[in-house]
């Protein structure tokens, strides 16, 4: 078995997913790490939406749950630095959260207690409208002092490479790319481009054979497969 350091961890899920299809990548992460040390925040749906609806305000609402998640696990380990594992969209919006710099009203203060953000298939890079709202942020906020503070490791497949003159997944992967970064024969998850995820500073890590959707009988980010190939840099 693979050494992992023993930190507290936090799970912050993906766009439009919610916190009960993190249950399965709670219980493959335990074997590495105590479960009682393990939390997912607590994010549903209309997180993401909003009701009435208001995506443009989803960064929002899901910081004001990870800010609760972060404070129940700091009050639990007050002397130990807690480690963000953050899927897709979710990963920008921890890198918002943790950059302590007003986010359309919003800001928390809450970073010293956290060492580390590991994100898995999330976009640092696009021209899709909603998440621009936070890569722009990013872009502007972001320093290299920050990484001084706090380490960030982005992960990201290259299980797929977009094709229009293949099958029909390779076609879905053009699309989803295409709207990601612009161009869809390049490689990734099978949702997001691998180099839409390079981010300055960072650690970067390509991984492979690993999806990006938590959906059921795949091999994505949070199962035993794709975790054995990211838990190194937990």
């Amino acid at each position: 078995m693979t050494q992992t350091a023993q930190n507290p961890v936090v799970i912050l899920p993906g766009v439009l997913f919610w916190d009960n299809l993190y249950a399965g990548m709670k219980q493959v992460l335990s074997a590495h790490v105590p479960e009682n040390k393990i939390a997912i925040a607590p994010v549903n749906i209309l997180d993401w939406v909003g009701f009435p609806l208001s995506p443009e305000r989803s960064t929002n609402r899901v910081m004001a749950v990870l800010d609760r998640t972060l404070a129940m696990m700091q009050k639990r380990y007050p002397e130990e630095k807690i480690t963000i594992v953050a899927h897709s969209g979710g990963g920008t919006v921890a890198l918002i959260y943790l950059l302590e710099h007003a986010f359309q009203g919003d800001v928390y203060h809450r970073g010293k207690s956290v060492g580390k953000l590991l994100t898995l298939g999330t976009p640092f890079h696009t021209k899709e409208h909603y998440a621009r709202i936070k890569t722009d942020f990013i872009d502007k906020h972001l320093k290299p002092d920050f990484f001084e503070r706090c380490k960030v490791v982005s992960v990201v497949s290259n299980q797929y490479t977009g094709s229009l003159d293949k099958g029909v997944i390779e076609r879905m992967c053009y699309m989803f790319y295409k709207n990601v970064l612009g161009e869809g024969n390049v490689a990734g998850d099978g949702i997001v481009p691998v180099t839409s995820c390079f981010l300055k500073g960072a650690e970067n890590v390509t991984i492979s054979g690993i999806e990006h959707l938590p959906t059921p009988h795949t091999r994505w980010y949070g199962t035993g497969e794709g975790i054995e190939q990211w838990i190194r840099w937990l």
